[in-house]
């Protein structure tokens, strides 16, 4: 079972790379600014100290004559500080754009395994490649990163899923209960990153998911927080087993169950708590449950 190359979504917003002015233009507008705070400050002591008139001398004693100098050695020293912080402030933001990229660079390097994994014939392989995303969106350099893992495991609930056999196909239905514990396997990690709170850094909260048209056949997404973000369970099925989005909250954002059915299985929302955002349940079908 493949997963698409086209459902890995690739970043192009324009916001790679490290975008720095020319050291000629920082420079410039650091010294502008240093004089017109000078300027400012200087103006306001003038004003708080009420001077009316500037005492002039007519000689240039040697005490004039020292501050003079150490007035200009001042200004080159200052002069020089300013030029070493931009200096250092360029470094600084090249190290950490440089750090940034190789982070993404091996990011995307266990993601491109992760995603070999859960398109593997096995099973057992597959898990590991769930479990592999989740802890790659859990350690994602970048918001957009995480996002992506988590396209991916919603791409795979949203894979054409072949219902149970029966028990008459055992070879079948052994392939059946496999691959259900694979897709349920990443409903759980969905359920727990969503129980987290939004302050956690493993939370996932504010995120997206994309379960257009998927087949759940049970599942357990209780207490889950769909908050920030959109969630689309458009056209999903709910075919057999039990669902449990028991006390499930829906706080911002919204969850679309337009077009969604639900034949032949449970769906528990006992104390769900949808308020703040959008929830759709247009054209919902309800048949042949309890």
């Amino acid at each position: 079972m493949g997963i698409p190359t086209g459902w890995i979504r690739r970043q192009n917003n324009g916001e790679r790379g490290l975008r720095l002015w020319p050291v000629g233009r920082a420079l410039t507008l650091v010294f502008v600014g240093s004089i017109v705070i000078a300027g400012s400050v200087f103006w306001t002591l003038v004003v708080l100290l009420d001077a009316r008139k500037v005492k002039t001398e007519t000689l240039l004693t040697s005490a004039t004559l020292f501050d003079m100098v150490k007035l200009s050695f001042g200004v080159v020293a200052g002069a020089g500080a300013l030029v070493a912080l931009v200096v250092a402030y360029r470094k600084q933001r090249v190290d950490e754009d440089g750090a940034l990229r190789e982070a993404t660079r091996l990011h995307t390097e266990r993601f491109t395994t992760a995603v070999a994994q859960l398109g593997d014939a096995s099973p057992a392989i597959q898990l590991g490649g769930v479990h592999a995303l989740a802890g790659l969106a859990d350690d994602a350099p970048t918001i957009e990163l995480r996002q992506t893992c988590i396209d991916v495991l919603c791409a795979y609930l949203r894979m054409p899923y072949t219902p149970d056999p029966g028990s008459s196909d055992q070879e079948g239905h052994h392939a059946y209960l496999a691959g259900r514990e694979v897709r349920h396997t990443i409903i759980r990690l969905i359920r727990d990153h969503l129980r987290l709170p939004a302050a956690s850094p493993r939370s996932w909260q504010k995120r997206d998911f994309d379960l257009t048209n998927a087949v759940f056949d049970g599942g357990d997404l209780d207490y889950a927080e769909f908050c920030g973000g959109r969630v689309s369970f458009v056209g999903a099925e709910f075919s057999s087993g039990h669902v449990n989005f028991n006390g499930a909250k829906s706080l911002a954002g919204g969850v679309d169950f337009s077009h969604a059915k639900f034949a032949g299985g449970g769906v528990d929302f006992r104390h769900a708590e949808f308020s703040g955002g959008a929830v759709g349940f247009t054209n919902t079908k309800v048949s042949g449950g309890p």
